[in-house]
């Protein structure tokens, strides 16, 4: 079964510092023609950082589309065609101030396809040293380490409710945490 879709038509709704949105006029494969609105972004990185005792590092901070506070993994957008390596190396030391000296990809995710191009590329960081926090202007984080079996009560009770932070921890468990 053929399910590609054909633009037709695409016109740019908006255009700003994070993302852009455009409007497509598309022919499905079975010939209706219908229409996407589709949200541009640059994608991301996630970081499962793990200390020398099997403690995870998770952040807190403001997140103002939800108006409240999140608990989550270390993470950041890429900048325009920013390596994703480069800038999930960048983005621990940002937020945490750690420095890790094994890296491990554990793939990626589409984090809204339906409308959205995001993909957040995921990792595991080990063997990690502290060289001190800079977060980016504006950003107001604070890092701390908690045990595994806490993190994974945290999700079970609804207090991580962040699908980047669930889904990296997931694959990271699957994997056994291992380098």
């Amino acid at each position: 079964m053929d399910f590609e879709e054909r633009t037709l038509n695409s016109e740019v709704k908006f255009e700003g510092k994070v993302v852009k949105v455009i409007c497509d006029d598309i022919e499905t494969s079975d010939g209706h023609k219908s229409f996407r609105e589709v949200v541009i972004h640059n994608g991301g990185v996630v970081i499962v950082a793990l200390t020398n005792d099997n403690k995870v590092i998770l952040t807190k901070q403001y997140r103002y589309p939800l108006h409240k506070v999140n608990i989550e993994l270390p993470a950041g957008k890429l900048e325009l065609n920013e390596d994703p390596d480069y800038a999930a190396k960048r983005e621990l030391e940002e937020e945490t101030g750690y420095r890790a000296n094994n890296w491990k990809s554990l793939g990626y995710i589409n984090t809204t396809p339906g409308i959205c191009t995001e993909k957040l590329y995921l990792y595991l960081a080990k063997d990690l040293e502290f060289v001190g926090e800079h977060p980016d202007e504006g950003e107001i984080i604070k890092s701390r380490e908690f045990d595994l079996d806490k993190v994974f009560e945290m999700i079970n009770n609804g207090e991580i409710n962040d699908a980047k932070t669930i889904c990296a921890l997931s694959r990271a468990f699957c994997k056994g945490f291992n380098l």
